[in-house]
């Protein structure tokens, strides 16, 4: 979510992106097409994207999940990112979001490496976990409900292997977990979600300012 980095102004962010950003003329179209979307705003920026593409061929990735699909652009930043066996588990509960993902993951060339399941995304990881999937992905990106987190966070480290990596997203939420006053519960969850993964030893961690922020936990 968050279509510029939180406190970056528009000039410089434009200027970011003019000497950056590869978009994929199909990514491009998908954007563009979500910017018409009355919930536009959750998509990830372009260059959130292209830094999870980036991050998928560091690890040499092949197995990853997405947890929070809406139209798709981060399972399919992700699929384009890895090689042709490659997969990802795609979690989402939306079924119309998540039709023009599905013909985008297909005009890409890339639905063969796309699991999607229409389910709520914490039955779809439990099933993974017992059909003995655990410490099988390389992967994980979330960006579902807030108020729930912690509980993708939970079952995404299971499924991780060590060396694995979780991307966590709008982990500043507008800025707002700063302000204490701010009382919403998807405030609250976030800001308590940051101050347990802080003390989380099982991980090594850095938060990052671009979007609205984006959280690194690679499992130890």
């Amino acid at each position: 979510m968050g279509k510029a980095s939180l406190g970056l102004d528009n000039q410089v962010y434009e200027y970011l992106l003019s000497v950056s950003l590869r978009e994929a003329e199909v990514l491009t179209k998908l954007r563009q097409e979500t910017n018409q979307h009355p919930a536009s705003i959750m998509q990830i920026s372009p260059d959130q994207g292209q830094f999870m593409a980036l991050l998928i061929k560091l690890l040499g990735a092949k197995k990853t999940l997405d947890i929070g699909v809406f139209t798709g652009y981060s399972s399919l930043v992700v699929a384009l990112a890895l090689p042709e066996d490659g997969r990802v588990v795609a979690c989402d509960r939306d079924p119309e979001a998540t039709k023009v993902a599905r013909r985008y993951w297909q005009e890409a060339g890339v639905e063969a490496k796309i699991d999607f399941r229409l389910a709520p995304a914490l039955e779809t990881l439990d099933h993974l976990i017992a059909q003995g999937e655990s410490g099988s992905f390389d992967f994980a990106f979330i960006d579902a409900d807030k108020r729930n987190y912690h509980n993708y966070y939970e079952r995404a480290l299971t499924l991780l292997r060590p060396g694995g990596l979780v991307a966590i997203d709008n982990v500043l939420w507008f800025g707002s977990v700063a302000d204490p006053q701010d009382t919403d519960a998807r405030t609250v969850a976030i800001r308590e979600f940051n101050q347990k993964l802080h003390q989380d030893t099982r991980v090594e961690i850095s938060l990052l300012a671009i979007a609205d922020g984006l959280t690194l936990a690679f499992k130890l």
